[in-house]
C-alpha cells in the first residue's frame, strides 16, 4: 500500500497536468461567418485559415468552390462555438492577418473532416507539414479513391499537397436570379447585391471590379484586395 501511494499521486499529477495542457492548447470561440471553404470569420470579428487544407477558390466560378463552402458551413453553423488550436511546428498567422489554426467543433477536427468528405485537399504550404499531415493526406487518397466531393465533380483535379488545389472546371451550378428582395448588402456599398443567403457568385452578378467591405458573404474578394469580381 505504502509503495503505491506515491505511484497513485504521480498519476493523479500528471492527469491534472495533462488536462491543463489539452485546455490551454485549444482556445474556444464562436463563427460570425463562413467566408469560404477553408476561412471563417470569428464573432469577436478574426478571420480564420484552417491550417494545412485548400478548397477551390469562391468567387471565380471554380468547381466545387460553392459545395465546399456549404460543407464547412454544415460543420460549423454560424454562430456555433468553437475551438481553435495552433500547430507549435507552423506559423500562426499568414500574409493576411489571419489566424492559422485548427478548427475543433466538440470532438470533430473540421479540417480532417473537410478532406475526408472530399470538400477540401491537404496543402502543406512552403512544403511544412503538421501534427496532422499524415492523416490529411491518408484522407484525400481515400476520398479521391472513393471519388467524393470535388474528386468526383471535378476530375481534373490533381492531388499534390504541396501546392493549392485546382480544380481545373467551371462550377455548373446554374446562377441564380439577383432579385434583391432582402435589401443591399453593406459589404458591397458602391453596387446593390442582396444579402446571403442564397450565395451568389460572380456569375450571377452583373457588376465587376466593385469595393468589398466588412466580411464579404458571397466571397466575392478571393484575393482579399478589396476589390470584388475582378475577372
Amino acid at each position: 500500500m505504502k509503495a503505491s501511494l506515491p505511484v497513485l499521486l504521480l498519476l493523479l499529477v500528471l492527469t491534472a497536468v495533462s488536462a491543463v495542457s489539452v485546455a490551454a492548447a485549444v482556445s474556444p470561440a464562436f463563427v460570425a461567418s463562413v467566408t469560404d471553404g477553408d476561412t471563417v470569420r470569428l464573432a469577436d470579428g478574426r478571420r480564420l485559415r484552417l491550417l494545412q487544407i485548400d478548397t477551390p477558390e469562391l468567387g471565380t466560378g471554380e468547381c466545387y468552390s460553392r459545395a465546399a463552402r456549404k460543407a464547412l458551413l454544415r460543420l460549423v453553423p454560424e454562430r456555433s462555438a468553437v475551438g481553435l488550436a495552433a500547430d507549435a511546428g507552423l506559423d500562426h498567422v499568414d500574409r493576411y492577418g489571419r489566424l492559422l489554426r485548427y478548427l475543433w467543433r466538440g470532438s470533430t477536427n473540421v479540417n480532417l473532416a473537410l478532406v475526408r468528405e472530399g470538400a477540401a485537399a491537404p496543402y502543406f504550404y512552403g512544403g511544412d507539414t503538421g501534427r496532422y499531415a499524415h492523416r490529411l493526406l491518408s484522407a484525400a487518397k481515400a476520398a479521391k479513391a472513393a471519388r467524393r466531393g470535388l474528386w468526383g465533380a471535378c476530375p481534373g483535379t490533381i492531388l499534390d499537397p504541396f501546392r493549392q488545389v485546382e480544380t481545373r472546371q467551371k462550377d455548373v451550378t446554374p446562377p441564380r436570379p439577383l432579385v434583391p428582395r432582402g435589401g443591399c448588402d453593406p459589404s458591397y456599398p458602391t453596387v446593390c447585391i442582396p444579402p446571403y443567403p442564397p450565395d451568389l457568385d460572380c456569375s450571377d452578378v452583373p457588376h465587376k471590379r466593385f469595393k468589398v467591405v466588412g466580411t464579404d458573404p458571397h466571397g466575392f474578394d478571393g484575393d482579399r484586395d478589396s476589390i470584388g469580381c475582378e475577372t
